[in-house]
């Protein structure tokens, strides 16, 4: 596989359900790998297949425990209720209010070929939900609650805190699309 890249919205890859791993090749782990070290190096907690450009339900999380992959993992069973602030690495900068459950059991295959089921909450269960949602071609902004919208803007304040501003769902699907058409000229 070539040099793997996030790809920001609106890339079409984003927006489709993802093909199945059908078997474990030597390739498959070597992308997993590659999946956790750009997952770390943009410090996120989970990343899909889609989001480096590749159709497949393929995610690894990392809530601070390890690393996770998973192979075509389903969410088996959801309970209860919780609301905290996401973001996406094909969402750069931008950030707003989903609900999601609270707790997930999950199905998969493990990196080895085993099929796993999972469970877990808080976090662990946002994070799973959030890279399911992309191999189902869903992204965040459809889960958000737009009011609740804004960037993190890379300017600080004095006490070292990112500053932020409010926006619309309009204006920073926007803003992704004329970035894209920007990087495609």
């Amino acid at each position: 596989m070539s040099e793997l890249s996030i790809v920001h919205y609106p890339h079409p890859v984003l927006e489709k359900r993802a093909a199945p791993v059908t078997r474990i090749t030597p390739e498959i782990q070597d992308f997993i790998a590659r999946m956790c070290d750009i997952m770390h190096a943009h410090n996120g907690v989970g990343l899909a297949a889609p989001q480096v450009g590749i159709s497949l339900r393929i995610i690894v999380v990392d809530v601070g425990e390890g690393p996770q992959a998973l192979l075509n993992p389903q969410i088996h069973l959801s309970e209860g209720i919780q609301e905290g602030t996401e973001g996406c690495l094909s969402f750069p900068r931008l950030y707003g209010e989903v609900t999601r459950a609270e707790r997930v059991v999950v199905r998969a295959m493990n990196d080895a070929g085993h099929k796993v089921t999972l469970t877990g909450e808080g976090l662990w269960a946002r994070a799973m939900q959030h890279e399911i949602d992309h191999l189902d071609g869903i992204v965040f902004t459809e889960r958000v609650h737009p009011q609740t919208l804004f960037w993190m803007l890379e300017e600080v304040d004095a006490n070292g805190e990112h500053l932020t501003r409010n926006t619309t769902m309009h204006a920073a699907l926007h803003h992704f699309k004329r970035q894209a058409a920007l990087e495609r000229a």
